[in-house]
């Protein structure tokens, strides 16, 4: 599991204006790049495009992690593989035929993830657990950076974990939202290895130190939670 922790943090909350330069700057500190695509209607906010993945994918060898908050998903899943992303996630929500919509993710040899958002029960995406490679934890309402994150949230990672076990599955457990040195470690205790940080990250004065911190938390309360497993 400790081996397993990776730091995605969101170019949300970096400075377009300099956004390669912002993703150049931890690139040695990162484990992948989370990028989120919003088309004001499954979000309310547009954020960026085909075009601008395809532009920075020439500033960094580091995966891109495309998380797809847009209507209709399955029409887009072409254009992003075919502009650089790495693993692609839809929103169970956003995605009439959940199961066709992976399948032609993997199709492209892309890591295949879903979404659920707050309010969507983990119910929702049990029949897709053997075929994805991540599972993604909204843990605030999407479309916004900077916001507080919803905990009970996390019950969801706790019993997505849960099943992941009971049925032998192998796939990343990712929380985006909220995710700050005070936050991280109850994620991970949870059950998540891969964190989502937009604000914390590119808001330090230091953002390679950020993620350094972020790290280190997620990893002591992941060897937290192993020891008192262990000992039930």
């Amino acid at each position: 599991m400790l081996d397993l922790i990776k730091i995605a943090p969101s170019i949300l909350s970096a400075d377009f204006g300099i956004l390669a330069e912002e993703i150049r700057g931890i690139a040695n500190d990162a484990d992948m790049i989370h990028i989120d695509v919003m088309d004001g209607s499954f979000v309310p906010n547009i954020t960026l495009g085909q075009p601008v993945v395809r532009r920075i994918r020439q500033a960094t060898d580091l995966p891109f992690d495309v998380h797809l908050m847009i209507v209709n998903p399955e029409e887009h899943i072409d254009s992003f593989a075919d502009a650089g992303a790495d693993a692609i996630t839809v929103h169970a929500e956003a995605s009439r035929h959940l199961h066709r919509t992976l399948e032609g993710i993997r199709q492209r040899g892309v890591r295949a993830g879903v979404a659920l958002n707050p309010a969507t029960p983990v119910c929702a995406i049990e029949h897709v657990l053997h075929m994805v490679d991540m599972v993604l934890v909204m843990t605030v309402n999407p479309g916004f950076g900077g916001q507080s994150m919803i905990v009970e949230a996390l019950n969801k990672v706790e019993a997505i974990a849960a099943l992941a076990r009971r049925n032998g599955l192998s796939f990343d457990i990712e929380v985006d939202g909220g995710i700050n040195d005070e936050t991280i470690g109850a994620a991970a205790r949870a059950g998540a290895n891969v964190f989502v940080a937009g604000s914390y990250v590119f808001g330090a004065e230091n953002p390679r130190e950020a993620i350094g911190v972020l790290r280190a938390a997620a990893i002591a309360a992941a060897e937290s939670s192993q020891r008192t497993q262990q000992m039930i």
